[in-house]
């Protein structure tokens, strides 16, 4: 806008030039370029009965004048002589539904050729685009105040359901204790249904850990690590396998986990890595094909792979496997939240590692490299 009026306020010669919001009741200067010294500012008003505006809002017809001494219609008005001036004019302004919103006005104390057919066109065309430019800021603000909202409620929906998680944990702590117990007291035929009740527990506290590290990350705090020299990693993943194995007792996971692997790491935060992984593997895979895991630690690279047969990925799914809450075309609700390789994805930028994937025509690998001989690494080593 204020190139705008220092463009017509070149053309025109004239020393004052404004946009002012123009009601049944009240003159506003939304955008001033004084250089009389007239003393208006943004945002101050005038009487509107005291201003040739007034008129341009009741005919929706600009008012221009060369010379107001010369001029028939204006040499007695008032607004002149209230105001001091001999060129003028003041061209209506609309809004995008066609509304009046106001006028383009320039002033000046000295005559001025404001009448002639070019410039008369240049101000229209001035006036075009500043209406235009309402436009913009009518849609902008209306985006602005949408964007600001849908931010709000996204706050204050993901600070709720990180209270929620938070608070979901004791009740369903209290549960599994009191499913444990009963197990030991249970009659045979009991067991089974208490060991499915342990089991869908134990989903709902995962998914609950899941939901609880996408909020996390979503508001800034990031997937938390507790970061240490864990000498025997290769037990927890183990752990990981066998637990699956049994959570899929018909389907083979081939293992490759070398005793020796010694990293800086959380060691939780890896096996739920491994996790999230081995389960993606075991639900997308080929159902009749093994699952296989290898994990390696060779120059100073940490190499964690899980692989299983099937279809392959193509370039367009990889690019939104890693996206929060997205699933693949057919899968169903209940196979998750669609958080797992979210929070994979999450924990591997944590460490400071990458995550691949690598898709062929039989087999799809998941990959997680982590260089463990860092200089950061080196020094917490030295202390230890």
């Amino acid at each position: 806008m204020p190139t705008i009026l220092k463009a017509v306020a070149e053309l025109t010669g004239l020393g004052f030039v404004c946009v002012a919001r123009v009601t049944q009741d009240s003159w506003h200067s939304c955008a001033v370029l004084d250089q009389l010294e007239f003393g208006l500012n943004v945002g101050d008003s005038l009487d509107v009965t005291t201003t040739i505006c007034e008129e341009v809002r009741d005919t929706n017809s600009a008012v221009i004048i060369d010379h107001v001494r010369e001029s028939d219609k204006y040499r007695d008005h008032h607004t002149p002589r209230i105001y001091g001036f001999q060129s003028y004019f003041s061209i209506p302004l609309y809004r995008p539904d066609g509304e009046y919103f106001g006028t383009l006005c320039g002033l000046d104390p000295k005559p001025a050729a404001l009448t002639t057919p070019s410039i008369q066109n240049t101000l229209m065309l001035f006036a075009e685009l500043i209406s235009r430019q309402l436009v913009n800021e009518v849609r902008f603000n209306a985006s602005e105040l949408a964007l600001s909202d849908a931010l709000e409620t996204s706050q204050l929906r993901e600070q709720f359901i990180a209270v929620l998680g938070h608070d979901l944990r004791t009740p369903l702590g209290a549960l599994l204790n009191g499913t444990e117990l009963l197990r030991h007291h249970a009659t045979p035929a009991a067991v089974p249904v208490l060991n499915r009740m342990r089991r869908s527990i134990e989903r709902i506290a995962g998914l609950i850990d899941d939901v609880l590290d996408f909020t996390r990350g979503r508001m800034g705090g990031g997937i938390s690590l507790n970061m240490r020299h864990e000498k025997a990693l290769h037990l927890t993943l183990a752990q990981v396998v066998e637990e699956l194995r049994a959570a899929h007792a018909d389907r083979q996971i081939v293992a490759v986990l070398p005793e020796d692997l010694s990293l800086l790491c959380d060691a939780a935060r890896m096996g739920q890595l491994l996790s999230n992984l081995l389960k993606n593997a075991l639900v997308h895979g080929s159902q009749s094909e093994p699952v296989h895991v290898r994990a390696s630690q060779v120059n100073g690279i940490f190499e964690l792979a899980v692989s299983n047969q099937g279809s392959p990925i193509s370039r367009e799914v990889v690019a939104k496997l890693f996206k929060p809450f997205w699933r693949a075309q057919g899968q169903s609700p209940s196979e998750g939240l669609g958080l797992g390789l979210f929070i994979v994805s999450e924990i591997a930028k944590s460490h400071g590692g990458t995550l691949d994937v690598v898709s062929s025509d039989t087999t799809t690998s998941f990959i997680y490299r982590y260089r463990t001989a860092s200089f950061v690494e080196r020094r917490i080593l030295a202390r230890e």
